[in-house]
């Protein structure tokens, strides 16, 4: 196989997406996470009912999508090989449930491991509202499994924390996931047959359709909202994450909250059916008090 091209993928420009989104969005969004599984609990209806509604801040992560442009056969990507490495947002003015973004992205970087060890690619996304307003910065590290070998440009930026935490957790969040949960997911944008279609999963090398990194994301968001936040979301500022292993739809999932200090936590997600770990070496940052 050929590999990535390296030039086409240095010179790839993304158009700025401008995507509108309104309440039934933000609610599928939230939908998406498992929000509403207590229909009695107002820290969740906020996200779920329209009548004082808020958004989940990690929806960022799904708003101007460019979709799947590393399918582009210019670019030379091993597509089934890829896997998504980490993953990071940062929160300059909290979402509204209803608005209309401008997104910008970019490829930052490209480090090349090596023939037989893969390629990591840098990539960042600028959300901005139609008058200027900065929304959020989000990025996104892509492992390409298959494609070692082509060569690097850029400087990488780191998206989670280097090393693990010290100390033991002082707050963990168990939420279950529904076994259609990647089924309900993939409707905010992200078609990837290999969530959904088990042909396709078998041939990534998986015995079943994993659930979405992102969708991961967005529960180890819904947990820290709920440990750490109060449910109020304007509270989040900052997280990322580093994917260690796919979920299963229908496992039950931990996260460990560690304190680094008064409005900083390291992290990670376990399953609890398969006892390994999710997510690894993660970390946000909230705001003490409310907005």
């Amino acid at each position: 196989m050929q590999g990535m091209n390296l030039e086409r993928v240095q010179t790839l420009k993304f158009p700025t997406v401008r995507q509108s989104y309104d309440s039934r969005d933000a609610i599928l969004y939230a939908l998406s996470l498992g929000y509403g599984d207590d229909p009695m609990d107002r820290g969740q209806l906020q996200y779920v009912y329209e009548k004082n509604q808020k958004a989940v801040p990690s929806q960022c992560v799904v708003l101007g999508s460019m979709g799947p442009w590393m399918q582009s056969p210019a670019l030379g990507i091993d597509f089934l090989r890829l896997l998504h490495g980490e993953h990071s947002y940062e929160i300059h003015r909290p979402l509204r449930p209803a608005d209309t973004v401008l997104a910008e992205q970019q490829i930052e970087a490209v480090v090349d491991k090596g023939v037989g060890k893969g390629v990591l690619v840098y990539v960042r996304k600028e959300l901005h509202t139609e008058m200027g307003e900065r929304l959020a910065t989000v990025r996104q590290t892509l492992f390409l499994r298959g494609d070692g070998g082509c060569g690097s440009f850029g400087t990488a930026p780191m998206l989670a924390i280097a090393e693990p935490a010290v100390g033991a957790a002082t707050l963990s969040v168990t939420l279950e996931t529904l076994p259609q949960l990647a089924l309900i997911y993939r409707l905010n944008g992200d078609t990837n047959p290999l969530h959904a279609d088990p042909e396709v999963a078998a041939r990534a090398g998986f015995e079943r359709p994993i659930l979405m990194g992102l969708c991961t994301m967005g529960l180890a968001t819904r947990a820290a909202l709920q440990g750490l936040c109060d449910d109020v979301p304007e509270r989040l500022v900052a997280m990322s994450v580093r994917f260690s292993r796919p979920v299963v739809p229908g496992e039950t999932l931990r996260f460990d909250f560690t304190p680094v200090s008064a409005n900083e936590f390291m992290f990670s997600g376990h399953s609890l059916q398969r006892g390994v770990a999710v997510l690894e070496r993660c970390h946000l940052r909230i705001q003490s008090d409310g907005p």
